[in-house]
């Protein structure tokens, strides 16, 4: 089920953002094949297998793209599909047989979705780079951090799985309801660089307007604000405030017992060390769950700095069952969530080659004319 059900995806294996946005197809019902290179199953950290959560819901085949009758088939496989993902390097599917010019002369109908750090063309476009560099270069990861410290990596969520994994999923199903007028298929080129610079139209925007300094840490949303931050408590665990809108501000105040009259205006910046202060003061009296427990009830925009395992059991997400137990790997559940056509529970992440010939076979391909993989040591 899923509002993706009847849609074909065939993924040419990749870290990071391509599986990633597969699985977010995978997730709302498209019906996915994943082909793996051969020598490399997973192409991720060495993980078990189950716990590579985004290689989830599609079956994988390992084959050796380089040899004729692997390519062969692959592009029997594009005949029946809606869209190809793959995340080589410029010209790296075009060497392999498989790029958009033949791809499409067996399915001119194919969405082409191509995931690159750079683009498909550019100077940079042949260079390697990763999250961190897509990051540095469209000038995110330097307003992310405190005031006085260095730029504040946050994982790789912005560049590989906001700028990337989404952006590429926003093009493909763009493409395809296109194609519903159209008839045709097209490439769709996602660049890392080009989808974490659009992430950051807001902030380039404050910049133009002059409410953005160039010191990190000394702005509205970037911990500069006294009341847009994270304060520790007496038990050494941190609750995050975003009070932004006065009403809530002055709620908040007013529960961990300070005046709001005490603190003058909000937008004179002069007043947010003060008041910083005083928050640090108030907010080391009670511990975390102390705090949380006074402020969730209220609007004041306060919540707990949870970690991951403590996330999977808070009450809100539990009743919205926003993680899930998959073969004993909690993981978070499929979003987003529709009225009339709800996704299944992901699938677990199967074991290479499990389950392919059913799919093979669901696509009206006879599963005897595929490679044989080699047997992957275990």
């Amino acid at each position: 089920m899923g509002p993706l059900s009847g849609i074909r995806v065939v993924e040419i294996a990749g870290i990071g953002p391509a599986p990633m946005c597969t699985m977010l197809l995978a997730d709302l019902g498209a019906s996915v094949l994943r082909i793996e290179r051969d020598g490399s199953p997973d192409l991720v950290d060495d993980l078990p297998r189950g716990c590579n959560i985004i290689l989830r819901g599609r079956p994988s085949l390992q084959l050796d793209l380089k040899n004729s009758d692997a390519r062969d088939f692959v592009l029997s496989v594009v005949s029946k599909a809606d869209v190809l993902i793959e995340g080589f390097r410029p010209g790296v599917a075009e060497r392999l047989g498989i790029g958009p010019e033949p791809a499409m002369a067996v399915n001119p109908k194919l969405v082409y979705g191509r995931m690159t750090g750079w683009g498909q063309d550019g100077p940079l476009a042949m260079r390697a780079g990763h999250d961190i560099t897509y990051l540095a270069l469209s000038g995110a990861l330097n307003a992310i951090g405190r005031k006085g410290q260095p730029p504040t990596v946050p994982l790789n969520l912005v560049s590989d799985f906001a700028g990337g994994a989404l952006y590429l999923a926003l093009g493909i199903l763009s493409a395809l309801v296109e194609r519903q007028h159209s008839g045709l298929g097209q490439v769709v080129d996602a660049a890392m660089i080009d989808g974490t610079a659009s992430l950051m139209a807001a902030i380039y925007g404050m910049a133009a307007a002059g409410n953005l300094t160039s010191e990190r840490g000394t702005n509205l949303l970037d911990s500069g604000a006294y009341f847009y931050d994270v304060y520790e408590c007496a038990d050494g665990k941190w609750l995050a405030i975003g009070a932004l809108e006065q009403r809530f501000h002055d709620e908040l105040l007013r529960q961990i017992g300070i005046d709001p009259g005490s603190a003058g205006s909000r937008a004179n910046r002069e007043n947010w060390p003060r008041m910083r202060e005083l928050l640090k003061e108030r907010f080391r009296t009670r511990t975390r769950d102390e705090w949380q427990a006074q402020l969730e009830p209220l609007d004041v925009c306060a919540a707990p700095v949870l970690s991951m395992s403590e996330a999977s059991t808070h009450p809100h997400l539990r009743h919205r069952r926003t993680f899930v137990d998959i073969e004993g790997v909690v993981q978070p559940a499929a979003a987003p969530r529709f009225s009339r056509t709800p996704a299944n529970d992901p699938r677990p992440v199967p074991e290479l080659g499990v389950g392919v010939d059913d799919l093979l076979r669901e696509w009206e391909i006879d599963p005897k004319g595929r490679p044989r993989q080699r047997a992957v040591p275990s």
